[in-house]
């Protein structure tokens, strides 16, 4: 099954709440305002965010149709256009074409599927011929190392860790120059999801960055967040926090399948203007690809 297909049955849930609830505020005829009113109302529901569904409405009310125009299909036409509009200029790509070594390093909150997705990204760099390494720099659980290491032994992949509890920057610092050494064109860079509290995540975070660029001055070439759809509006909080610790350059959203509010990866964009590199719609190997768009504008409006 390709990955849009898959793509179409893990957005079932947000499509057909999209489509019922659309079809709910126009079943019967009401003024324009009211109309526009219920439309805002159910964006915000959905997750879309207060500023998409405002700025959404305002477009709605500025095209001047008459109660005989604003119909259904007419809402579909002008959403699915927005939807493209904002979501458009933030396709990513996976796979850098850099002929220097990349590092990413990945950060989310626990719980997020961090590190399975790590795996899966592990499984899209190997299918594009390119050589791995990750940094289980992870090291306060335990779990999260041993996870790493199933998915690194899966995909036949280099994996740098150390003791449970041991310096995560020493880890990261390791993973650099075992690929520098080796000639991998990737560095992956798992860090912890979450600490005893902000100040400890903050100088974690800005000591891992200053050792690797004692190694490597660019680096890290990247820093991806992953984001768990199902918390919702908690998303857009949690990319803030982390923006104060480091500048995100890439969002992989996950567990897309899990919640019928899709609209949190448009308000997301929409808010913060980060590049989307991969949606994530499963927990097997092949659910997390490239983010596209108009396959996903397609996939959640499939129904309408």
């Amino acid at each position: 099954m390709s990955f849009f297909n898959n793509l179409k049955e893990g957005l079932f849930k947000s499509s057909k709440n999209l489509s019922e609830g659309i079809s709910n505020i126009f079943t019967k005829t009401k003024p324009n305002d009211v109309l526009l009113n219920e439309i805002e109302d159910f964006m915000i529901q959905a997750d879309f965010g207060v500023h998409v569904s405002q700025k959404f409405k305002s477009l709605l009310a500025s095209k001047k149709f008459s109660e005989e125009e604003l119909k259904k299909d007419n809402f579909y036409k002008i959403f699915s256009e927005e939807i493209s509009k904002i979501l458009k200029p933030l396709e990513k790509n996976i796979i850098s074409n850099e002929a220097t070594l990349q590092t990413i390093i990945i950060c989310g909150v626990n719980g997020t599927g961090k590190t399975t997705t790590i795996g899966k990204l592990c499984k899209l760099f190997k299918e594009n011929n390119k050589k791995v390494v990750i940094g289980a720099a992870d090291t306060f659980r335990a779990a999260a190392i041993d996870q790493l290491k199933i998915w690194c032994d899966r995909n036949s992949t280099d994996m740098i860790q150390s003791e449970v509890g041991s310096d995560p920057a020493s880890v990261a610092f390791k993973t650099i120059e075992y690929a520098k050494n080796n000639g991998k064109d990737i560095c992956v860079i798992d860090t912890a999801g979450r600490l005893h509290n902000k100040k400890n995540l903050m100088e974690e975070f800005a000591k891992i960055i200053r050792v690797i660029k004692k190694i490597d001055p660019n680096a890290p070439q990247e820093t991806w967040v992953v984001l768990d759809a199902t918390t919702g509006q908690n998303a857009i909080t949690q990319i803030e926090e982390f923006q104060k610790i480091t500048s995100i350059t890439g969002i992989i959203m996950t567990k897309l399948d899990g919640t019928a509010k899709g609209g949190i990866l448009v308000a997301v964009a929409d808010r913060f203007k980060i590049p989307i590199v991969a949606i994530g719609i499963g927990e097997k190997e092949h659910d997390l690809n490239q983010f596209v768009a108009e396959e996903y504008s397609q996939a959640l409006i499939k129904d309408l």
